[in-house]
């Protein structure tokens, strides 16, 4: 199912300048949720969705109601600001053209407060658009007309890239270095009974990526996987994305990232976390 476009609006807020990496800009810092909802059973986890066009909020909320959301409707701006304080989501899906306020703006209050994932739906096509939504706090983009099985896959993943894991892990080392999962930290242990330990600081993306690779201690999560999580349905292909981040990760928490211990590339097939 292709849904039609709706109205763009006016230009978003300028770009920033690019990432170090311009093919794969960093993503919003990862937000504790719910987990995402199966195909069927009791309502799992509560979307908001902000689209004024009365057709497309019509067929979207009908999509999700039938694959067990819980949702929450708003056509402006103010109105979704007040609907998320009263019922605080797990995910938005947020149009940019609103009538009253621009999408953007709704983007930077609710980033105030909360930190439910948000995936913009928009007419604006332009890098600039999609780069400022992410800037401000979007965790991804799709663009009019869209495929609503394609919007359907980019909330699961939303949801599952900030699901907490398995029961009872909390915390991985790498090295010297230890990621508390709660906290969402890395510290590098000091030399020595007297040594400070050094905060490591990781972009949302190398965070995720690690994050993604702890939960899974030993074995083996392909690149696929990694690339549709993080980025979206699209970006399989993409395996540079991947080596980017891997090689900044490596330097920053490995002893010899020339050598990695923990942190492993399989070729061909994906990465491994070895404890």
């Amino acid at each position: 199912m292709t849904v039609a476009r709706g109205r763009t609006g006016t230009s978003g807020p300028a770009a920033r300048p690019p990432a170090p990496d311009p093919s794969a800009p960093d993503l919003p810092a990862p937000v504790p949720v719910r987990k995402q909802p199966s195909s069927a059973g009791p309502v799992t986890a509560r979307v908001l969705l902000v689209e004024d066009e009365p057709g497309l909020l019509r067929a979207l909320f009908i999509n999700l109601r039938a694959r067990h959301y819980d949702v929450s409707t708003a056509s402006t701006g103010r109105e979704a600001l007040a609907t998320a304080a009263n019922r605080p989501p797990d995910a938005v899906i947020l149009d940019l053209g609103l009538p009253d306020i621009d999408g953007t703006e709704v983007i930077v209050e609710l980033r105030r407060w909360s930190r439910a994932p948000i995936i913009v739906l928009s007419g604006r096509a332009s890098p600039g658009d999609k780069i400022g939504a992410l800037d401000v706090g979007a965790d991804d983009y799709v663009t009019k007309p869209f495929s609503m099985a394609e919007l359907l896959a980019r909330l699961r993943a939303v949801l599952r890239r900030d699901d907490p894991g398995p029961a009872g892990v909390t915390e991985a080392a790498v090295g010297h270095c230890v990621i508390d999962l709660v906290a969402h930290t890395v510290t590098r242990r000091g030399e020595g009974t007297a040594a400070a330990e050094e905060v490591v600081r990781l972009t949302p993306t190398e965070w995720r990526i690690l994050e993604s690779l702890v939960h899974h201690p030993g074995q083996l999560v392909s690149s696929r996987q990694l690339l549709t999580e993080i980025w979206g349905p699209g970006h399989e292909p993409r395996t540079n994305y991947l080596r980017f981040h891997m090689a900044k990760l490596r330097r920053k928490l490995e002893d010899d990232p020339a050598r990695p211990r923990y942190l492993l590339t399989e070729p061909g097939m994906g990465y491994r976390y070895r404890p």
